[in-house]
């Protein structure tokens, strides 16, 4: 597909969200939308009704950023669809409440594939992807206000902010030569599905 045309003729910026189909996300994609980017959104599910018709005429990709591959994928599938990428919302995650003695290590992997290697995986396919375009990029990260706070059952959650905390520092100077920002948005609470 061709690139999108932003109204005054340039072409349209393009922003992928992921966990664009509900909470922050969507009210991510609709502010995204509003300055006038062309959004996908990414998902494991279909959105519902209600999202579809709040989001317009956002890009919806179905996929899990946890499984090997989908990363690179997802971009792939955006880049195609949309012409380019230049913003990366890594919104995808979930919270985790329980103590620590209690926790099996099947819960860990899963808690931190989801809100800690999920977004580094995004990050680099889509860095790759700016980089071949030449003109920079943007790469937000969603942490929480918890990742530097000891909180009885939360425990677990927090240490994957924290480490998503950490990554984003070392990316953000990594990239930095090839004019790709990294920053985090740590958000308190708020009233979403989450």
């Amino acid at each position: 597909m061709a690139e999108s045309q932003a109204p005054n003729g340039a072409a349209a910026r393009v922003a992928l969200v992921t966990g664009g189909t509900s909470g922050f996300g969507v009210e991510i994609a609709k502010r995204l939308q509003a300055d006038g980017m062309r959004v996908a959104v990414v998902g494991r599910n279909a959105p519902s009704a209600e999202v579809v018709a709040a989001l317009g005429d956002a890009l919806f990709v179905a996929g899990d950023v946890t499984e090997p591959g989908e990363p690179e994928r997802i971009v792939q599938e955006v880049t195609e669809r949309l012409g380019r990428l230049d913003v990366l919302v890594n919104n995808a995650g979930r919270r985790h409440a329980g103590l620590i003695v209690d926790n099996p290590v099947s819960e860990l992997h899963e808690v931190f594939a989801l809100n800690a290697v999920a977004p580094m995986a995004m990050t680099a396919a889509a860095a790759r992807a700016m980089i071949r375009q030449g003109s920079g990029g943007a790469i937000i990260n969603m942490l929480s206000r918890l990742a530097t706070s000891g909180v009885p059952t939360l425990t677990t959650y927090t240490a994957t902010k924290g480490a998503l905390a950490a990554y984003t520092k070392g990316a953000a100077v990594e990239l930095a030569e090839h004019r790709i920002r990294v920053n985090a948005v740590a958000p308190g609470m708020a009233l979403t599905p989450l």
